[in-house]
Parts: C-alpha cells; structure tokens; sequence
C-alpha cells in the first residue's frame, strides 16, 4: 500500500470557533513528492497559538484545516537516508496554510528534516518549537553577548524561561520580571541574579539591580501595556524586542528620550519562519539540547487524538506545563 492510499487519523476544523468544532476524522493520509517526507508523528503539542488558530485569530489561516505546529516523529517516506529517522521540527506555515501535526501523519519538505537530539523524547522535542523558537529569534536580532545583561519580562512564562536559558549559554546576566513568581523549578529560577516581582515601578527596580545603568537587552514578552516601561529599563545603546501585544496593540514612548537613549527596537514574529527556516534555527538550538544546557518545558499531560477538544480547553484555560497530543496512541 502506497502512502497515498493509506488512511490515517486526524483533528481537523472546517469553521473557527471554540475547541468544539474540532473533529476526530478519517481522510488519506499526505500525498508527497520527490521534495516531499512522510513523517509518522508520535508526539505533537498544542500550543496557545494553535488555540488561536482554532479560534478565528490567525488571518493567514484558510479552511478545513489540520491545526498543529510542533511536532516530532519518524520519517516513514522520502529519501533512503532518512527513512527511519527520528526526526523533529516546527514551522510558521504549519497548521496555518498547511496542514498541521495534530494528525498520525505530516508531509514536510525534505529540505526541513532534521535529527532529534537524542538526550530528548519524543514528548519533549515536540515541545520545543515555539517557545525556543520565539526565544532565540528575540536573542538573535539583538546580538545578545557574553557579559550583557538581558532583561526578561514575562520571565515565568514558556518564552522567558527558554531566553533564560539560551542566555545563560551565551554568558549573558539574567534578570527576570513578572506578575506571578514562576514555580521554584522552573529554570528561570536558578538563573535569574534577580527576580523582581509585581513591581510597580520597573525601571527603578532594574537601575537599582544594574547599579544605575540599565539593561542591556530587553526581551518584553508581554508587550502592549508593558511597552513604555520595558523601553525605560533599557540602558544607553539598549536593544528591546516585542513579540506580544498583551492588553492592547497601539503604544506611545517619547521619542526624543529614545534617540537621545540611542536605542533599537525590533519586532520578532515566529510565524514568519516556515518549516524549512525553523529548521535553521533548530540547527542552531541542538547544540545546548544536546550539551543539557536546554531542556523542554515540563510536560503537563499527554493523550490521544481522542482527547483534543478537551486538552484543547485546557490550553485556552492556562494550564501550567506542556499539553501533548500523541497521535499513534
């Protein structure tokens, strides 16, 4: 039996709404070409961008749809060196204008595959994407380097504590900001210098913890009602990164204290990098996966495709912790 003949199951929606237009359903599994891999997923997680998507929230996204951008599984059909291949990766288009992981089987480009870092399971490589993903290109459009200090707002969150510890490898100086104290095992809370929590006056907290100076580098993980305060943490020369609207998408900062300040501002948008560019960056993450310099975020709970609308909901709700779909299960 060619893959093209095979059936396999999925989650698919054919109308936004809550998570109960999402529908358990049988349908022919991804036709592939020379340039195309058949991927058998094992572990996909739902994250609250997938929500959104479900939602109505992403424009780009066209109808019916599988939902679903990260994922890790094994190459069932492509290329003889691949075949068998515990593979991982992400992707801004999947889920989107593609078809998602939230299935038993994804077509990729082959250009996309790339190897599992072996110290990962299944469960845990699927729950990488987005969260490093958003965390590295934040790091990497301000050149963060050895000796600066980062400013995480948002800190507790699944973005903070992987920037938290890419920046840490990099030899960077960690301060953390946030409205709730992160859990005491959450990596943000052994790197962190400072952990400054509920502040009301934010930029006075961080001078006082940089002996005046300011941050570096801030990576405003809330942005929208944080966006004037973030930016007046910001050192002389400082670099902030937006990747966020929380509470409202227009802002307002006074312009000549930003030039004076000599600062740079930049937008970081993970959808933007389609499966074959998320594949770059991956290349650029596993090292530290692979030296246990990284690690996944805890997982919260697994199911089968049979529970979706329910892990769903519980995504949208704010669980704590990583909700995985295994798909074969």
């Amino acid at each position: 039996m060619t893959p093209k003949e095979q059936i396999m199951r999925a989650i698919r929606f054919e109308s936004f709404g809550d998570p109960s237009v999402l529908k358990l359903v049988d349908m022919p599994a991804p036709s592939r070409d020379e340039r195309t891999a058949l991927v058998r997923v094992m572990a996909a997680s739902i994250n609250p961008s997938d929500v959104k998507n479900v939602a109505g929230a992403m424009k780009q996204t066209t109808l019916p749809r599988i939902p679903g951008r990260d994922f890790a599984g094994v190459v069932e059909a492509g290329p003889a060196e691949w075949i068998g291949a515990e593979v991982w990766g992400t992707g801004g288009d999947v889920g989107f204008t593609r078809d998602g992981t939230h299935a038993e089987m994804i077509a990729v480009p082959v250009a996309s595959l790339r190897r599992k870092p072996g110290p990962l399971s299944f469960d845990e490589a699927a729950s990488v994407g987005v969260n490093y993903m958003a965390a590295w290109m934040g790091v990497e459009a301000t050149g963060l380097k050895a000796g600066e200090t980062v400013l995480l707002i948002g800190a507790a969150g699944g973005v903070g504590n992987a920037a938290a510890q890419i920046a840490r490898r990099l030899g960077a100086r960690v301060i953390g900001a946030d409205v709730h104290a992160p859990s005491p095992d959450a990596p943000i809370s052994a790197i962190a210098e400072k952990l400054i929590i509920g502040a009301e006056d934010l930029p006075a907290e961080v001078r006082a913890a940089t002996g005046g100076r300011g941050a570096d580098v801030v990576l405003d993980l809330v942005g929208g009602v944080m966006f004037r305060s973030a930016l007046a943490c910001l050192a002389v020369h400082g670099r902030q990164v937006e990747i966020a609207a929380t509470g409202k998408r227009e802002v307002s900062f006074d312009l000549v204290d930003f030039y004076h300040n000599e600062s740079q501002l930049f937008g970081v948008d993970t959808l933007k990098r389609d499966l074959t560019a998320s594949a770059e960056t991956l290349d650029a993450l596993a090292p530290g996966f692979l030296a246990g310099d990284y690690h996944s975020a805890p997982i919260a709970e697994t199911c089968g495709l049979g529970g979706a609308q329910e892990a769903y909901r519980e995504v949208a709700a704010g669980t704590a912790g990583r909700v995985v779909l295994r798909p074969q299960q």
